[in-house]
């Protein structure tokens, strides 16, 4: 009953959300839109999309800086799978792309499927702390949207919170001991102590990942993928021939990411329009020059991400446990590297 309550409110959110957009799309002047992007720059589009392959190659760094001591030790893999998971992101709804990083990994290296998936909710962790300091920086250094502003003060002190925390983790992950790796454990032989010893395995590498040293690399490495965003968005409108301030694309960088934790349509097309021209209006921008702008960034963001997902994920679907010879025997190793 539950599962069908559920399934009817989000049938019920999607319903209103489409109504909403074609009401929103209804007072765009699409000609004026196109042309804009008929005009665009082409070098300054190239370099847009050359800047978010790097910002998404950060990302597939920052992953593998905690892959690495989990067993996978492989770069490589960690980038084609970081991109095969961002292509797929488009395709898919809340995510689906990044469960796929998990399987795709550990079907690749012979690393069990709970280990891969404490390095990639730690690694998506550091994408969340670069968005918070991104906003703070944001709100101390410039003056951004008003509805902006008003998350300055609950962003620091969030931030605040994220760095205390992120230090007791370090300062507790110091006890957990080689034995305590959870492929050193007795298999489970029901249903429910298999997922007792996958949740707690999942636990204990989470902490046995933890690190001063790999929590500052995967900081710095947040802030170039957001720099690289922030990038993205700025040639994109210079490209469009929007006047739009840096403080208007990071604007717009922080709103639209703001609400797309999970996302609600592939590729958040509509969503991401929408919230994009609210937000550029606000600085001077018409919203058919601000839609074009969003177009086009969506553009050089999906078009070739979903092509390299496509061109990637069969190479991991089919490939079932082709085992990397350098990862396979990190993985049962059980040991902390640092």
């Amino acid at each position: 009953m539950d599962r069908r309550i559920s399934r009817l409110a989000r049938w019920a959110l999607s319903a209103v959300i489409i109504v909403f957009l074609i009401v929103f799309a209804r007072a765009i002047n699409w000609a004026e839109a196109w042309h804009s992007i008929r005009s665009a720059s082409l070098p300054l589009v190239l370099a847009a999309v050359a800047v978010n392959l790097l910002s998404i190659g950060a990302k597939g760094v920052r992953w593998w800086v905690f892959l690495k001591p989990a067993g996978s030790t492989s770069l490589p893999l960690a980038m084609r799978a970081t991109l095969a998971g961002a292509g797929l992101n488009n395709l898919l709804v809340a995510n689906g792309g990044d469960a796929a990083r998990v399987v795709f990994v550990s079907r690749a290296s012979g690393v069990p499927s709970e280990r891969i998936l404490a390095t990639l909710a730690l690694e998506r962790l550091f994408d969340v702390v670069g968005f918070v300091i991104l906003l703070v920086l944001g709100a101390t250094l410039s003056e951004l949207s008003p509805s902006l502003e008003k998350w300055r003060v609950p962003a620091e002190v969030l931030l605040a919170v994220m760095m205390l925390l992120l230090i007791l983790f370090v300062y507790s992950s110091r006890h957990v001991q080689p034995e305590h790796i959870p492929g050193r454990r007795a298999r489970a032989r029901t249903l429910g102590g298999r997922i007792r010893r996958y949740l707690s395995g999942f636990a204990t590498s989470t902490r046995s990942l933890a690190t001063g040293w790999r929590f500052a690399g995967a900081l710095g490495l947040s802030m170039i993928s957001w720099a690289g965003q922030l990038a993205t968005f700025a040639l994109a409108a210079a490209a469009t021939h929007v006047s739009l301030p840096i403080t208007g694309s990071l604007a717009a960088l922080l709103t639209v990411n703001l609400g797309f934790v999970i996302r609600a349509t592939p590729g958040n097309v509509g969503l991401f329009q929408f919230v994009y021209a609210i937000t550029a209006e606000q600085f001077g921008v018409s919203r058919a020059d601000a839609i074009a702008v969003s177009l086009l960034i969506q553009t050089l963001q999906i078009v070739p991400m979903t092509l390299l997902g496509i061109a990637l994920a069969p190479e991991f679907i089919f490939r079932r446990q082709r085992r990397d010879s350098v990862t396979a025997p990190a993985a049962t190793g059980g040991g902390r590297v640092v």
